[in-house]
């Protein structure tokens, strides 16, 4: 890092870092008490907690020492407030941690300047589901920290901390288990892209790597996954590559069958099932919020390109889709009963017009699946690959709709596609910007009552 790049990431960590302290003032002003899933956080173990004590264990190991240094004691020691700014610690660790992944992956382009780096890191800090629970006791911002540790580990190679980082992440959510294996499997992809460039060169034949979207080489491609990973030596040598991770992943599956299952605690609202319209959802999701890269004129025109050139594929597609909707599609209790999330507007206000609505969405899938994975052919296919395996395990198993399971996913995503032009980075963080104040103004001034509750309740995410 560059004097005057360090000067600059420093001013803009500090000055985001006071704006969250004012604003976590005015939310704490507002919401004195526990509210929502706090209410089960804060006594730090409730039957209605599904997630293991992570969050628990950091907030003594950092409020005990704290309070007996400053020497608080009684109720300020535990308070809302107290174990709240944890996550203010979190989202500025978490800050540090998107830089330092944005300048690694894109470190082979040099046309990035320091200041798009730090545009960016700023704009990604600031994305509003994750910056919404910065201000509340939620596992979102520590589970966010330990994961994007463990992913930064892991591309400098320190695979035994990445290991332990994903304990870590998987102590404050059990379903980051999934990107412990996803650091393993960027170590596979690596080997494998290796391997396939040297296949290629064996035979001459370019055509294999430049024509990504034909059959004929995906099969290819399918070929010599199987015939890589069948080989006894290739399989040694990506065992001792990612043993760390298998240790873990091992040890997940040990937890899972002396558990019973993934969840802990309330069960009967966490149940898995395969609802595969949540990675339809999760694209949605993408493309509303990275509008000004996905979303553009000349995406679009080449969108309708590759359909006018292809209209079997799509057609087959859109086939696939619509039967995973018609037979996959699973409305949970919380989602039609709780006004207090925009994810019962949402599914209200669209999905609940008329039965043909989520049918007639399919092209709007279709859009953002495509979209989705043009922004990504910088990486390798292998990349690829392994991350959509990753993105059904976290997204399909879930029945509940929660924006809040698609801001890993969406991070990994945003972390990896290439830098946009300087405008496209300022609009992003403009929307970030309004997102987040028109949110956060609607949590703490349009409150309403429910005719049976004399409690204050308030919108969010």
């Amino acid at each position: 890092m560059e004097r005057s790049e360090a000067y600059g990431f420093s001013a803009v960590l500090s000055g985001a870092f006071l704006l969250s302290c004012l604003v976590f003032a005015a939310v704490n002003r507002g919401q004195r008490g526990p509210y929502m899933d706090e209410a089960f956080h804060v006594p730090q173990w409730d039957p209605m907690i599904t997630t293991l004590p992570g969050l628990y264990l950091v907030s003594v190991g950092i409020v005990k020492p704290v309070a007996w240094l400053c020497g608080w004691t009684g109720s300020v020691v535990c308070s809302t407030g107290m174990l709240r700014f944890i996550n203010l610690l979190f989202s500025a660790g978490n800050f540090y941690l998107l830089y330092l992944l944005l300048s690694k992956i894109h470190q082979k382009n040099k046309a990035v300047s320091g200041f798009q780096r730090i545009l960016s890191t700023l704009t990604l800090a600031m994305f509003p589901t994750l910056y919404f629970f910065t201000f509340l006791y939620y596992t979102d911002p520590g589970s966010v920290f330990f994961t994007l540790f463990a992913y930064l580990m892991c591309l400098y190679g320190n695979h035994k901390t990445s290991a332990l980082l994903g304990f870590c992440g998987f102590m404050f959510r059990q379903t980051n288990i999934v990107w412990t294996v996803f650091c393993a499997g960027n170590v596979v992809a690596e080997k494998l892209n290796e391997a396939w460039k040297t296949e290629l060169q064996k035979k001459k034949d370019e055509k294999i790597s430049s024509r990504k979207e034909s059959f004929s080489d995906l099969m290819r491609i399918l070929q010599f996954l199987i015939k890589y990973l069948t080989s006894p030596k290739n399989l040694v040598t990506l065992t001792a590559l990612t043993w760390p991770y298998i240790v873990l992943v091992t040890g997940f599956f040990v937890f899972v069958f002396i558990n019973g299952g993934i969840v802990v605690g309330d069960r009967s609202s966490h149940e898995a099932c395969l609802h595969f319209p949540q990675l339809f959802y999760f694209l949605s999701f993408t493309v509303f919020f990275s509008f000004s890269h996905l979303l553009t004129p000349s995406k679009i025109r080449k969108f309708l390109l590759s359909l006018r050139k292809h209209p079997m594929q799509y057609s087959l597609i859109t086939a696939i889709s619509l039967f995973l909707i018609w037979k996959f599609t699973y409305v949970h209790k919380y989602l039609l009963a709780d006004n207090r999330h925009y994810t019962f507007y949402v599914w209200r206000k669209v999905f609940q017009r008329h039965e043909l609505v989520k049918y007639v969405l399919v092209p709007v899938y279709i859009f953002s699946c495509w979209s989705f994975v043009d922004t990504l052919k910088s990486k390798s296919i292998f990349w690829i690959l392994m991350y959509f395996v990753c993105l059904l395990a976290v997204t399909v198993p879930q029945k509940l709709l929660e924006f809040r399971y698609f801001i890993l996913p969406f991070l990994i995503y945003r972390l990896n596609i290439p830098f946009p032009s300087l405008y496209r980075q300022l609009l992003e963080l403009a929307f970030y910007i309004a997102v987040n104040a028109i949110t956060l103004y609607i949590f703490l001034n349009k409150t309403f009552q429910w005719p049976n509750s004399d409690e204050i309740q308030r919108f969010m995410w």
